[in-house]
């Protein structure tokens, strides 16, 4: 057991929010406040832009039955940002600032919640302390509805996001069937360079209402032999439904979204959308058929009232885990997921990955769980799938809506 280390924590979001990042940040801040060695808990507005700005709020001072409605409630209730911090031997100013931020509050704990280049910028700091000599313990709390950190098993948002995706295929499936007449309908479909979301519309297969035909941006999109298989479904069947991911790109490597260069985030990656509209336009042109485009867009990652229960109760224990490995001296790493079937039934253990071993890598679904034509996924995904999404979670309603947590937001002095 390592000497124990007192002193203050500090919990940030970053990146695209999820339908239960907030359940890990919960799973810190309780962990945290209970625990003997840390002596307040600190939350940064904005992540790592709140630190900067010496933004932090005070959350020994939130009603705890408000922070436990953090396990329900959507989004990132910290705020959050897409902010990428230097190399340090690049450019240290941020770090010398977080520095300062540091030693004024007497923080030696600092959780970072977020997906791959969250796990960058935890990483930095990480290395940055060490070298610095100012002791503090840096974790990552992984989240991330596109599923692709490398290492783990699966991400804390990606199950919920799924479950949503694939209940609202269903649904769609049933409403594209009310009339007698013929229509394309294509779903667009978060995911810039990894298609596990898009992949999980084939869930709605296991109940009878999936896609005909799925693109997933792992391989290459040609728009001749797409063509060609909507006309093919469409001829034989009156009705055809596509599920495409927004990141699909032809051969060269360009993105097929008209989308593509109309903006970039804080961390260069560039903004997609319109997809579907795209797509739903040139199939009514080439085969003239009525065909709708559905984005499904910001709803895929904020539908807290379709999470899964597992999903929820993995969420939490990440960060539980991670305050409980950083107050036993571990630092530099993040908390991962590993499947264990158990007389076969899903179970998941905790494990530390490396930071470094994390950050700026990206899983994707395996080629092996897309069909040899490309505009499928086989059943692996949802053997794989499946227990993900499982439970339903009890919800505090009001007026018959879902009470989302009411945080004061103190700031610290």
């Amino acid at each position: 057991m390592s000497e124990k280390l007192i002193g203050a924590a500090v919990i940030g979001q970053s990146g695209g929010p999820t339908s239960v990042i907030n359940a890990s940040a919960y799973g810190v801040i309780r962990t945290a406040l209970d625990a003997e060695e840390i002596t307040n808990v600190y939350g940064m507005a904005h992540g790592i832009k709140g630190m900067l700005a010496d933004q932090l709020y005070d959350m020994s001072q939130e009603d705890p039955a408000e922070l436990e409605l953090l396990l329900n409630t959507p989004s990132s209730e910290l705020g959050s940002c897409r902010y990428k911090i230097a190399d340090p031997d690049v450019d240290d100013t941020d770090y010398k600032r977080i520095l300062e931020i540091f030693k004024k509050y007497n923080i030696r704990y600092f959780f970072y919640n977020g997906g791959n280049d969250s796990m960058d910028t935890c990483d930095k700091v990480s290395r940055y302390m060490a070298k610095s000599g100012w002791d503090c313990r840096v974790m990552g709390v992984p989240k991330t509805i596109d599923n692709d950190l490398y290492g783990t098993d699966h991400c804390p948002g990606f199950a919920s996001a799924a479950k949503y995706i694939a209940t609202s295929v269903a649904e769609v499936y049933k409403d594209a069937r009310v009339y007698d007449t013929g229509m394309v309908t294509i779903i667009e479909i978060m995911g810039r360079h990894a298609g596990w979301l898009t992949a999980a519309a084939s869930l709605a297969s296991t109940v009878g209402c999936g896609p005909d035909l799925i693109y997933v941006p792992e391989v290459d999109f040609d728009m001749d032999k797409f063509l060609a298989d909507v006309q093919r479904i469409y001829d034989a069947n009156g009705k055809c439904i596509v599920a495409v991911s927004e990141g699909i790109h032809y051969a060269d490597g360009s993105f097929v979204s008209e989308a593509k260069a109309s903006a970039t985030d804080g961390f260069g990656h560039a903004q997609l959308g319109g997809l579907a509209a795209l797509l739903a336009n040139i199939v009514k042109e080439k085969t003239g058929a009525k065909v709708r485009g559905i984005e499904l867009s910001l709803l895929q990652r904020c539908g807290a009232h379709l999470a899964s229960q597992t999903d929820i109760t993995e969420s939490f224990t990440a960060g539980k885990k991670a305050v409980e490995a950083a107050i036993a001296g571990e630092t530099g790493y993040m908390v991962g997921f590993k499947r264990v079937m158990v007389d076969g039934k899903y179970t998941c253990e905790y494990v530390l990955l490396p930071l470094t071993s994390v950050a700026n890598f990206e899983k994707k679904v395996p080629l092996e769980w897309i069909t040899p034509e490309h505009n499928g996924i086989t059943s692996d995904f949802a053997d794989y799938a499946l227990p993900l999404i499982a439970g339903e979670p009890e919800r505090k309603l009001e007026n018959g809506l879902p009470r989302f947590a009411r945080l004061k937001k103190v700031l610290a002095k």
